[in-house]
């Protein structure tokens, strides 16, 4: 883990932490933890001014939107989410300032205003957090980084289906994309340099 600094205009990117999603089980962290890591994250970035981009996701009730391709691993019968499903948790939601992205396909920039958003607020650097690591949280992260963004990656405010699909995304992959930290370390850096 080897956290630096922190851009001028940092933004915090939190992805899928929403109800259908937070209330699965997680690991290696409980989802119950990864929500209320982000939260301490989301309150420091907006005393200190900075974007907060709530990213979740939704399909059309006919899955049309949902990306076909072939895949090995059998995808659940499209439909209708139940109610809820992709309402933000209650812990993050209702904050006037905060941004909120609908995404349709694992990573936030693609086919999203994302890039856009950012841009326009000047920002140079993303912090991620969310669920599940190495599906939503890493496809942002390489896209982020493509985008030539710099990349920091929260590894206690995420988690996944399996510890070992974690533990690959921040062993193997995150360090190729940006750098890693924990949560502590994230808010103790963005105090450090917001002084």
């Amino acid at each position: 883990m080897a956290l630096t600094t922190l851009d001028d205009r940092t933004a915090l990117v939190v992805i899928d932490l929403q109800n259908g999603i937070a209330g699965r089980p997680t690991q290696p962290h409980a989802a119950q933890d990864v929500v209320a890591r982000t939260a301490r994250l989301a309150a420091a970035f907006r005393a200190h001014g900075l974007p907060v981009v709530l990213v979740r996701v939704a399909t059309a009730p006919d899955g049309a939107d949902a990306a076909h391709g072939r895949t090995e691993v059998r995808r659940p019968p499209q439909g209708a989410l139940p109610e809820g499903y992709s309402d933000i948790v209650p812990e993050l939601a209702g904050h006037a300032g905060d941004l909120v992205v609908t995404k349709r396909s694992w990573g936030a920039f693609f086919g999203t205003e994302l890039d856009v958003i950012l841009r326009r607020r000047g920002v140079t650097q993303v912090v991620l957090t969310g669920i599940a690591t190495s599906i939503g949280v890493e496809s942002t992260a390489r896209q982020a980084h493509e985008l030539n963004y710099n990349v920091t990656l929260a590894t206690d405010a995420m988690s996944d289906l399996t510890p070992d699909g974690h533990a690959s995304s921040v062993a193997r992959i995150f360090p190729r994309l940006g750098e890693t930290g924990t949560t502590d370390e994230v808010l103790a850096l963005l105090a450090a340099t917001r002084g």
